[in-house]
């Protein structure tokens, strides 16, 4: 039986970001096991990317909790059936309750398609688009109480370039989220994070931030 650090995803959708985990587990880039996936929709992709990987796939219905929280409370029981130590959201498109958050304190990862602390929650490369910035990324941070308010562990940046659409920008900053998502947890799997406040800390971290991020070229 593996005895170190146990991960449970959670997914709504396609999840390629979880494949990406999957990915870097099965090279032996990250020295962790894959506990269990669940997902709160029957028909999500992910669950299949899980069974294909022998990794066990759990639906578990929203409709048959009558309040969130013990929905949340079934989530958290499940995790721990399968003795999780960390969780990460991969597409999982409901907000967490306390329930969770306070289970798994500082042991919840998610990546959000932006430079946080800009562009919380929905449509986020429309809303970068709009404003007219120049920089857009995405975001790997811990989870909290809030939507997409939990300290951040590690960013990309991608160029937006004068002839994005909301497609064309979401496809290029998809590529770095593959890239962070896996390195993020590798370093909590390797225990080098501590959270100071609002900062996290990594331990034997570059000495340059910038090795932490990405700045394709801009086409001419």
């Amino acid at each position: 039986m593996y005895e170190g650090l146990k991960i449970g995803v959670l997914a709504s959708g396609r999840g390629s970001n979880f494949q990406a985990i999957i990915d870097a587990v099965n090279a032996g880039k990250i020295n962790a096991e894959i506990a269990v996936c669940i997902s709160d929709n029957e028909d999500a992709y992910a669950l299949e990317r899980a069974r294909k990987n022998l990794i066990n796939a759990e639906f578990i219905d929203p409709k048959a909790f009558q309040k969130r929280e013990d929905y949340d409370v079934k989530i958290v029981e499940t995790l721990k059936k399968y003795g999780v130590g960390l969780v990460l959201l991969a597409g999982y498109m409901k907000l967490v309750t306390p329930v969770i958050v306070d289970e798994f304190h500082n042991k919840i990862i998610n990546i959000h398609p932006a430079l946080l602390p800009s562009f919380p929650g929905l449509h986020v490369q429309r809303k970068a688009i709009e404003h007219g910035v120049r920089f857009s990324g995405c975001t790997v941070h811990f989870v909290d109480g809030g939507m997409d308010t939990g300290p951040i562990i590690i960013q990309a940046v991608v160029p937006i370039l004068q002839d994005d659409t909301e497609d064309s920008l979401a496809t290029r900053i998809l590529a770095q989220e593959h890239r962070i998502y896996p390195e993020a947890v590798r370093l909590f799997a390797e225990g080098r994070f501590s959270v100071q406040g609002r900062r996290v800390i990594i331990k034997d971290a570059p000495e340059n931030p910038a090795e932490f991020l990405v700045n394709p070229p801009v086409r001419e």
